[in-house]
């Protein structure tokens, strides 16, 4: 029993080994990428289409004045800022108004839905917006991101090429509070999300959007029949970026990444929002979901350490275990560091293999039911990712 335990070990570390290599097989073609990309950047480039910002609110988030002012400090020409809440004395909205009075000079509308219709309330807001948008190119954006002053030319640079229909960006994680719980989900976010988008880009390309920050063409988004085409789902974004491709329009991804910043401080509420989010890509895209298992070295790492001290072969163990550690550190370094540019070398060389390990029960706990809490409500899942609320 102890040698099929040893077994396991090694495929699972050979599986996260293979998708490791994969993940920097990739790395290159977007540093080419994002070189190329800078340099038009940096030329100033005439292409700079009037912009309108989609920015969904609910209610007051940590540090969210900052957040929003850095959406009105942009080197670009042309753009407004639209804000849509539920209610319209919501903390958010209240906040976002004291920001935009100290930028006069850009353009901001104020908005509020009322109850909104749909199961996925953001929609609402997205709808109410787009109509009431000045400009054909809408970049959307959470409330817990925050940008620099060049997001919006990189932003709008791929829609220079007439094909392109729509555009997300990469992001770090970063920990708002600077607690455990917080920097352990920082850097996942910026290690192991953008290690599967690399590898998802290259086998596949791009049927997808990051939602943390996403843009399309205003025809593109009515030809798939409106943002409540993502009323029921979970993922929007996973929506509307396979949408997108549907329409035989391209999806890029942009060299440029954000900061996503995390707002989790707790045990608890961080399990919970990591939980719903592997739920939510195990019902939207459950083939893949469940192969990614394998892409997880620390649990087969340990495996393989408990079952080579029973067998009475320790250095077998510690092999193993060094094996799975060195495939998390190339990983963080060359993602983390090198793709995202995370600043934190402690998160990337102490905290993420703890957060792969993490990532793996994160995923096995996908499989423990189909309900999820957002925002103080129960939903339960569907097949295909649709959601209705619990009964």
């Amino acid at each position: 029993m102890l040698y099929v335990l040893i077994a396991i070990a090694a495929v699972g570390l050979i599986s996260s080994t293979v998708f490791a290599g994969m993940v920097l097989a990739a790395v290159p073609r977007f540093l080419r990428e994002r070189r190329a990309a800078e340099t038009e950047v940096r030329k100033r480039p005439r292409f700079t289409p009037p912009l309108t910002l989609l920015k969904p609110l609910a209610g007051g988030e940590p540090d969210l004045e900052t957040h929003l002012a850095s959406f009105f400090e942009q080197d670009y020409p042309t753009f407004e800022i639209l804000f849509c809440a539920r209610q319209a004395d919501d903390a958010g909205l209240e906040i976002a108004r004291r920001v935009a009075a100290r930028y006069p000079q850009i353009p901001a509308k104020f908005m509020s839905t009322g109850e909104p219709p749909y199961i996925n309330a953001k929609v609402a807001s997205m709808e109410l917006m787009e109509k009431s948008a000045a400009y054909d190119i809408l970049v959307i954006s959470d409330s817990d991101v925050r940008v620099t002053s060049d997001y919006l030319r990189a932003v709008a640079l791929p829609f220079a090429d007439g094909k392109v229909g729509g555009m997300c960006c990469l992001y770090r994680g970063i920990a708002a509070g600077g607690g455990l719980w917080a920097r352990l989900e920082a850097v996942g976010m910026s290690v192991e999300m953008t290690a599967g988008v690399l590898v998802a880009r290259m086998m596949e390309g791009m049927q997808f959007v990051l939602g943390p920050t996403m843009a399309f063409r205003r025809d593109v988004i009515r030809r798939m029949g409106g943002f409540e085409v993502t009323a029921d789902y979970c993922a929007d974004d996973f929506v509307l970026g396979n949408e997108t491709h549907r329409l035989g329009q391209t999806v890029v991804l942009s060299h440029h990444a954000i900061d996503h910043i995390v707002i989790n401080l707790s045990l608890m509420s961080s399990l919970k929002h990591q939980v719903r989010w592997m739920k939510s890509t195990r019902f939207s895209r459950p083939k893949g979901h469940f192969g990614t298992a394998l892409t997880f070295s620390m649990p087969f790492g340990l495996l393989g350490l408990a079952a080579g001290l029973l067998l009475g072969q320790p250095l077998w163990g510690v092999a193993l275990l060094a094996w799975g550690v060195a495939t998390r550190l190339a990983l963080s370094i060359t993602v983390g560091r090198m793709v995202v540019r995370d600043p934190s070398w402690f998160n990337l060389l102490v905290l993420y293999p703890m957060r792969d390990l993490m990532g793996f029960f994160f995923w096995a706990a996908s499989y423990m039911g189909s309900r999820i809490l957002w925002r103080g409500r129960v939903f339960q899942l569907l097949p295909g990712g649709k959601m209705r609320a619990a009964e």
